[in-house]
């Protein structure tokens, strides 16, 4: 692949990314995914300036978009929050979380306020106005460390996964859940794009269970038993730990990522095992959601869908990975990768632009990607 220039955070250069680049020359604002995805190119690097000379950046913990995917936001390891502006290609302001640490930060659904997890002092879940720093609501009654935070799509309620063995279910009015679930090593939750129905993943069994919101006091309606379902692709890689769970935007797919040599897509109505995605490579050295390893962070999510789920993209040691869901598999289901997206850094984090042609990646520096409109 040819050498693809890249903007370079300084505080005296500040370069605008025109969002405009996102779809090429001449080519109208309905641009598909399919038109652009073979395009994508590491565009834009971030590196924190505010970092003293001769200290390592911190790893990035989480990235999220806010609706409109006009802003980008980070949770790092030094206990901040970072929020870019994507249209401008420019870091935007940096929030301070000393006291209680952050991580698995994420917009409600109104751009000027996040929810995130703490990290130190206890395990409560913090309400954030974003244009004052100040606490809007703590979100008491997790007793170990959270794993996962999934914000409903149509309101600002969310689900939260735990190490104490509890799914909770959220209001954000209110200070306390409105639901709590006992189960064995949940670390993962996700809604259906309709709100209706929500799915948890417990590794420790195997198994992915999927809620009804009218009527999870009845339990689970449905449960997939991964190592079942997985076949001949990779029969033990339903334990090593699950790093991503997430339904595609058209409701058919269920993504379910894995430090194993792939991630997997199911089938969202029977759980069958649609595609093996097989990961050429090493992938990323981060651990499992709610997995301890040393100084080594736990993932927030290396792969994801496209917006308009067809494809899957994924992070590794180097490299990005395209699948496409449409591809058929081989005849033990793994599919290989239709594109390879190259790159010599590590793409621990991976997030999707909800609104643009765009892509977030992150180890310990940002990186936009965007489509080369002359490749």
């Amino acid at each position: 692949m040819a050498s693809t220039p890249m903007d370079l955070d300084e505080p005296s250069v500040a370069p605008s990314l025109n969002i405009t680049r996102t779809l090429g020359i001449n080519v109208p604002n309905t641009s598909k995914v399919s038109d652009v995805i073979a395009a994508l190119r590491p565009t834009k690097l971030f590196q924190r300036e505010d970092i003293k000379e001769g200290k390592p950046q911190p790893s990035i913990l989480s990235i999220d978009f806010d609706d409109p995917g006009d802003l980008c936001m980070t949770s790092e390891s030094d206990e901040t929050i970072q929020i870019y502006s994507v249209k401008e290609g420019r870091h935007d302001k940096t929030l301070l979380s000393k006291k209680y640490g952050v991580k698995l930060a994420k917009f409600t659904h109104t751009s000027s306020s996040i929810i995130y997890a703490s990290t130190k002092t206890n395990h409560a879940i913090r309400y954030l106005a974003t244009h004052d720093n100040s606490f809007i609501r703590y979100f008491d009654g997790h007793e170990a460390t959270v794993t996962n935070l999934a914000l409903h799509p149509g309101s600002d309620n969310f689900i939260s996964c735990s190490l104490d063995n509890t799914v909770r279910l959220w209001n954000i009015g209110t200070k306390q859940w409105t639901a709590k679930l006992a189960l064995s090593g949940p670390t993962l939750s996700a809604w259906d794009p309709s709100g209706a129905v929500f799915a948890v993943a417990l590794p420790v069994s195997g198994a992915v269970l999927l809620y009804d919101l009218r009527t999870y006091t009845k339990g689970a309606f449905c449960s997939f038993d991964m190592l079942k379902a997985l076949g001949p692709a990779e029969p033990d890689a339903a334990f090593r730990g699950f790093t991503v769970l997430q339904f595609s935007n058209d409701g058919k797919h269920i993504l379910l990522g894995s430090r194993s040599g792939g991630h997997f897509l199911l089938d969202a109505f029977d759980g069958s095992l649609k595609a093996y995605l097989r990961k050429p490579g090493l992938g990323t050295r981060r651990v499992a959601a709610g997995e301890i390893e040393g100084s080594i962070y736990d993932s927030s999510g290396e792969c994801c869908f496209s917006p308009d789920g067809r494809y899957v993209l994924s992070g590794a040691r180097k490299d990005l990975f395209v699948w496409d869901t449409l591809a058929a598999p081989s005849h033990n289901k793994v599919l290989e990768p239709l594109h390879v997206l190259e790159d010599k850094r590590e793409s621990a984090v991976v997030a999707w632009n909800p609104r643009y042609n765009m892509v977030a990646t992150a180890d310990q520096e940002l990186l936009f990607w965007l489509p080369d409109p002359h490749a």
